[in-house]
């Protein structure tokens, strides 16, 4: 059943309603034709997805430092955060979801990337949603500039070219918390379609109860990730700066019929004025760049207004070759 706020999407708040209502609800046995979505949610299990102790990128010794650079290729990353921020933010996004429906109207999105709305999951309500928001950006942000200064080092640009093309200083996070009630019937439904995120790192969080599964080589994996720690996607505008060495990670969630769901998310990306583009260094190794450039702010706009009715904004602004 689809969440009841839709991340990353402007969305009916009256259907949003029904939704949660809909899923409280002791009748619902069977999951209704508007919500149907034909879906197998299998995934298989992996033990392969690799855990990157960030802390080593900082105090590490430079044989620890040169292998965690070489397992970001294929990283996700294990939290410099402490466990007591990682748990408020869950809570203050369950208390959120828990508000009257009249309380939540107060924020409905007046824009695809309005930082504070119901409607897409960015929600901040309360001085202590703020305060505890507030304290969650400043470290994802510091955790995401430092992994991206290192990306760079791994791509073999020069030290400070990445914040310097992408303006980081003033870099664009989005907030997304998202609430997947029990389903009864999951093979029936599906919590996110699969799909890529606007920017250039996505992190998230859950509350314990499993339902995120990524595509690799065509075939879908569950990802459970360890206590304490903070899944990382590379996105969108990490494939096009890196003119393709990394490629923004296509994933989806999926719904269970036992426990409700609570993910939250930080899409970490450029400032909105940046121009992403392929970076030169890169081009002129490949000999030729296979994005087009795009300002930052245009690109997550296009892609949040469902503009493209279900095309990815990568397949749009890739260069196609001429034969």
């Amino acid at each position: 059943m689809a969440p009841a706020i839709a991340p990353m999407k402007p969305s009916n708040l009256a259907e949003n309603s029904f939704v949660k209502a809909l899923a409280e609800s002791p009748t619902l046995n069977s999951v209704p034709s508007q919500f149907a979505y034909a879906n197998d949610s299998r995934g298989s299990h992996s033990d392969s997805i690799p855990i990157v102790d960030f802390s080593l990128l900082v105090s590490g010794t430079p044989d620890q430092r040169a292998k965690v650079l070489r397992d970001l290729d294929k990283a996700s990353g294990e939290s410099w955060i402490p466990e007591s921020l990682l748990k408020a933010i869950i809570d203050a996004s369950l208390e959120y979801f828990e508000l009257p429906e009249e309380d939540k109207r107060r924020y409905e999105a007046k824009s695809a990337s309005d930082p504070i709305k119901s409607g897409s999951g960015s929600v901040i309500n309360t001085a202590n949603h703020r305060d505890v928001l507030a304290e969650f950006s400043e470290k994802t942000r510091s955790v995401a500039r430092k992994l991206l200064q290192d990306i760079g080092e791994n791509l073999g640009l020069e030290k400070g070219y990445v914040d310097e093309v992408l303006k980081l200083d003033s870099c664009f996070q989005l907030y997304a918390a998202n609430y997947y009630p029990p389903c009864p019937q999951p093979d029936q439904a599906i919590g996110l379609p699969a799909h890529t995120d606007h920017g250039l790192l996505t992190f998230l969080i859950h509350n314990g109860v499993a339902g995120l599964q990524i595509q690799h080589n065509g075939e879908w994996f569950n990802t459970n990730s360890p206590q304490n720690s903070i899944l990382v996607n590379t996105a969108d505008h990490l494939e096009i700066l890196s003119n393709g060495r990394y490629k923004s990670v296509r994933h989806r969630a999926v719904v269970n019929n036992e426990a409700t769901r609570i993910s939250v998310v930080m899409a970490n990306g450029a400032a909105p004025d940046a121009v992403v583009e392929p970076a030169g260094p890169l081009v002129e190794q490949d000999g030729r760049a296979y994005y087009h450039p795009m300002k930052f702010i245009e690109y997550v706009e296009t892609m949040l207004s469902n503009k493209l009715q279900g095309k990815s904004n990568l397949d749009c602004i890739k260069i196609q070759q001429d034969h």
